[in-house]
This record gives C-alpha cells, sequence and structure tokens, in this order.
C-alpha cells in the first residue's frame, strides 16, 4: 500500500484532474525543488504542478478535464490505491487506443482495465508509442502501400502495433502482402 511516505519511489500513476478550490481546507504537505505542490489526505494525494509524464523515478500521467499545455499548472489527485509499482526493465505497460479522440495512452499492468494486452517495459512502451502516433496523426506512413480503404489499414496497422512486437518495417511488408 502506498502513502505519503513511500508514493514517491518508482511508482506509475494516472492521477486525474480537479478544480484548484479543493485545496481550500487542505494544508501544504510538501513542495519539490521543482516547483510541485502536495497536499496529503487520507484517501490520497493532490499534487499541483507544471510539469506531467516522467517525475524523477516516477510515471506520472495527467487525465485532463481540458487542453493540457506543459508549463500550465494543473492540479491533479490520485488515490492511495491508483498507485503501483514501476522500473525501467520489468514489462509493467501495455497501450490502449482511443479512436474516437485518435490518442494513444499506456498504462500499468495492475490497473483494473488490463485485460491480457501485451505488455511491455517503459523504453519499448515508449518507442510504440512513438510509432502508433505517428499513424494517428499523419498518413506518410501508408506512403508506399497499396489499399482500397485507408481508415481500415490504419486500424489494421494500428491494432499490430499494440498487440505484437513485430517491426513496424515488417508490418508494413505484412498489411502490403498478408504474410509474414
Amino acid at each position: 500500500m502506498y502513502n505519503r511516505t513511500n508514493f514517491h519511489k518508482h511508482t506509475f500513476c494516472l492521477f486525474q484532474q480537479v478544480e484548484s478550490s479543493v485545496l481550500l481546507n487542505l494544508k501544504l504537505g510538501y513542495k519539490s525543488a521543482s516547483g510541485s505542490a502536495y497536499y496529503f489526505t487520507e484517501l490520497g494525494v493532490y499534487r499541483k504542478s507544471n510539469h506531467w509524464g516522467r517525475a524523477a523515478n516516477c510515471r506520472w500521467r495527467l487525465i485532463t478535464n481540458s487542453e493540457y499545455k506543459n508549463q500550465t499548472e494543473i492540479l491533479g489527485f490520485a488515490h492511495w490505491t491508483d498507485f503501483y509499482p514501476n522500473n525501467e526493465t520489468e514489462k509493467l505497460f501495455f497501450i490502449t487506443i482511443d479512436e474516437t479522440k485518435n490518442e494513444v495512452h499506456f498504462n500499468h499492468k495492475n490497473h483494473p482495465d488490463y485485460a491480457n494486452q501485451m505488455l511491455r517495459n517503459a523504453s519499448d512502451t515508449a518507442k510504440r508509442i512513438k510509432e502508433i502516433k505517428n499513424v494517428l496523426q499523419t498518413t506518410s506512413w501508408a506512403k508506399h502501400l497499396i489499399f482500397d480503404d485507408f481508415e481500415e489499414i490504419k486500424w489494421k496497422m494500428l491494432t499490430e502495433l499494440s498487440n505484437t512486437n513485430e517491426s513496424f518495417v515488417n508490418l508494413k511488408k505484412i498489411l502490403q502482402h498478408g504474410k509474414k
């Protein structure tokens, strides 16, 4: 179980953006050298910060209610039960793609949404997310492919990128020729 003494040591967490008004009755618990402010409760921690993602040896993602620009101070909350162990070598992370928002995210295998998706270590997850973003945000990756329906081939590529360790180049060949 994580708490105010250990939540900042090699953890993964999804913080949910909350309104700053919740801090009115809370006392500042800690202010980091980088300027992040922490407010502790029995249920969890509020973090007011202008940087999210990688924080020292942790990976803390902010789920926003609005468009978030890095360097904008945002308040997030996480329950103590939302923290999971993190390290750089274990296969701890799975990738999800939100087709409606055209976004890709990663999550921890201990999260309740985990349903036997492929797991990767932190480095491999970051590389794969970069490839997935390329497919989500551009058309140049499909430049030399012959296809009738771009959306169909795009979602086939995204599915394969999420669910296999096959290289991007090999996946393009497989999509083009139908074999491994």
